[in-house]
Order: structure tokens, then C-alpha cells, then sequence
């Protein structure tokens, strides 16, 4: 549930959630083993078989928490960020904080030569932020496509798939079919997110086992770079019209706390902002605590 929660919001991972709660690399190997099992156990009648290679249990559990996370969170946290916008994103901004600070300690070795992945992650992800929002013809292909590359970025700890969902402008009509349970549109995008799922998961887990350090460098650096979306302050730079016929926020840019005061009037609430991130990050700490609790139960 709390991945399918982080994968509504715009700049916080679902994939982080899976790393800092020690299941991303169960969850990679369960889906990498659904093809082989298909062919070589399901075809064949050995429905058992099947269900045990691919962890079955454990990936419908986590798919029905998700996907009841989204249904039932999608229009509580839409409400959340346009109602209290600056304390929500500043309890984002906390969960990354502490996730960059646990997926960099997962590094074995630290070289000095980790900087280039490290640096060429932030300079990524900031770049990434700071791209105008598009908008793709809403149509069938278009959802397909937009599942399969969101759950691409979703997997990924540090990438937000919601946010290349809002890069493309497919975040606000994915959103009005989860809200109004679209059930073709959502099959359309679901079929696509299992097609980019299968298709990332086995190149993962091939770098992660030939590059290890290197990769947490490059994702550690995506999460620090990720950090200018989720910065709690912002100057609206371009509108949109929401389905509702509403003028919304389209292309933000981050600024201080005192120049959003200057320029709205309103109160940047700086101290209320930084009491809820030391909220999150402390809850970042708790969850990690109970993952590692839970992982060293299952080695006992």
C-alpha cells in the first residue's frame, strides 16, 4: 500500500519504498521468473509449479496492496496536495532525504571514482524535473505506451513514474480513469506496465549483480537530484485546464521560502514544513527498522 501511495505522487518512488522495506530485490526475482514459469510450468498444466517459481503469493499480495493504495488513496492525495501543498511536499522532500541516505549506505565499497555515477544521477534527475510538461493525444496507444514507461521509472528506486507521467501529460488522464474507474483505459495502461515490468526487471538485476556499487551511485544520485520536484515551495510558471474545467499548476520552479512569501502574500509555514520532513524521515527510519527486523526473522 504505501508504494502504491508513493506511486500516485509526483517525484517519490514506488521503487524506493520496495528498497528501504528490503523486498526490491525479492520483487525482482519473482518477476523475472514469470516468464520461464509461464512457458515452462503454466502451459504445461503444472499450475504449483508455476505459483511457487514466480513467488505467487508474495507478488499478488504486494499487487492488491498497491493496487488498493491507488484506488482508495488517488483522490484523498489530490486533495492533500492542492489543499496543504507545502506541508505535503515538504514530508516528501523528508522520505527522500532519508531514502537517499539509506540506498547510499548500501554501497560495499566507497571509491572515489562512484562520484561520476553519483554526479551524473543528479544532473539527471534535476534536468528531468526541470522539463516543461507535454501533453500526448489521448488515445489508446498512448495509455499503453504510458504504462510501460512509468512502471520503467517506477521500479527504478529515485525515478518517479507519476512524474514522467506528468512530463508527457498522461498524469492528469490516468489519473480522471482511476478516479472515475475507466476499466478499458486502465486494462490499456496495466498491459503496458506489465510489458515495461517484464521487460526492466531482468536488466536491473543484470546490473545490479555486474555493477552493484555503481548502480546504487547512479540511483543514490537520482534521489538527490529528484529532490528539486518535491521542493516545497514553487512559483507556477504555465497553467492547465483540469477536466473540471479548473485552472491548474502545469510547469513550477523551485524557490525560496521567503520568495514565495514575497510573491504570493501567503505564510511559507517554514517552521510547520520542516517539523512534518523530519516526520517523514523519521518514518523512512521506522520502516527500514521493521524491514530489517523482518529480514533478519526469516534468515533466523
Amino acid at each position: 500500500m504505501a508504494m502504491g501511495a508513493a506511486d500516485i505522487v509526483p517525484g517519490v518512488s514506488g521503487g524506493t519504498i520496495a528498497f528501504i522495506t528490503g523486498i526490491y530485490f525479492r520483487l525482482l526475482e519473482a518477476i523475472n521468473q514469470v516468464p520461464g514459469a509461464f512457458v515452462q510450468q503454466l502451459l504445461r498444466g503444472q499450475v504449483v509449479g508455476f505459483w511457487q517459481r514466480c513467488d505467487g503469493t508474495f507478488l499478488v499480495c504486494l499487487l492488491a496492496g498497491v493496487l488498493t493504495s491507488i484506488a482508495t488513496l488517488a483522490s484523498a492525495i489530490s486533495y492533500a496536495l492542492e489543499t496543504y501543498p507545502i506541508l505535503i511536499w515538504s514530508f516528501f522532500f523528508g522520505l527522500i532525504v532519508a531514502s537517499v541516505w539509506h540506498v547510499g549506505r548500501q554501497v560495499r565499497h566507497y571509491r572515489w571514482p562512484l562520484a561520476v555515477p553519483l554526479v551524473l544521477g543528479i544532473v539527471l534527475a534535476w534536468w528531468i524535473t526541470t522539463l516543461p510538461a507535454g501533453q500526448l493525444g489521448v488515445s489508446a496507444p498512448a495509455f499503453f505506451g504510458a504504462g510501460a514507461l512509468a512502471i520503467c521509472a517506477m521500479i527504478l528506486p529515485g525515478i518517479s513514474g507519476s512524474f514522467i507521467l506528468v512530463i508527457i501529460g498522461m498524469y492528469a488522464p490516468v489519473l480522471d480513469a482511476i478516479k472515475s474507474a475507466d476499466v478499458a483505459v486502465l486494462l490499456l495502461f496495466m498491459a503496458g506496465c506489465v510489458l515495461g515490468l517484464l521487460s526492466i526487471a531482468r536488466v536491473i538485476t543484470w546490473a545490479f549483480n555486474h555493477f552493484h556499487d555503481l548502480v546504487l551511485a547512479l540511483l543514490t544520485g537520482f534521489m538527490i537530484g529528484a529532490l528539486n520536484k518535491v521542493w516545497p515551495w514553487k512559483q507556477t510558471v504555465s497553467w492547465r485546464t483540469n477536466s473540471a474545467g479548473e485552472q491548474v499548476p502545469l510547469n513550477e520552479s523551485s524557490i525560496s521560502p521567503f520568495a514565495f512569501s514575497d510573491l504570493t502574500g501567503q505564510d511559507p509555514q517554514v517552521l510547520m514544513a520542516a517539523l512534518i520532513a523530519v516526520a517523514g524521515f523519521g518514518l523512512v527510519l521506522v520502516v527500514e527498522w521493521f524491514g530489517a527486523r523482518h529480514a533478519r526473522h526469516q534468515v533466523s
